[in-house]
């Protein structure tokens, strides 16, 4: 069975705030790709991995009523959580098992 996602993208009105909020949240550098209509910061994954980005462009709207995407940032999420919202960010669900 092949892994069920393959791709994620987390639209952006504002490219820099994103990049710099994930950036410096989750500790690692986004590859920048900027195509012709759309810009894209590729968070780090192997090629067989699920991938994903930041994409800002025509159509691409933020929502809260979206997708839920989930991030790996380490066994303790308190130093990550508090970058969040040192950054600007809000937990709007508190850590859980």
């Amino acid at each position: 069975m092949q892994k069920p996602i393959s791709w994620f993208e987390i639209p952006t009105t504002n490219f820099e705030r994103a990049r710099h909020f994930y950036e410096h949240t989750l500790g690692l550098e986004l590859h920048i790709e900027d195509k012709s209509e759309i810009k894209m910061g590729i968070f780090p994954y192997l090629e067989n991995d699920t991938g994903g980005c930041i994409t800002a462009g025509k159509g691409y709207q933020p929502s809260a009523n979206g997708t839920i995407v989930y991030f790996y940032a380490g066994q303790d999420l308190t130093a990550p959580l508090d970058r969040a919202i040192h950054l600007g960010g809000k937990v709007v669900l508190p850590k859980t098992s």
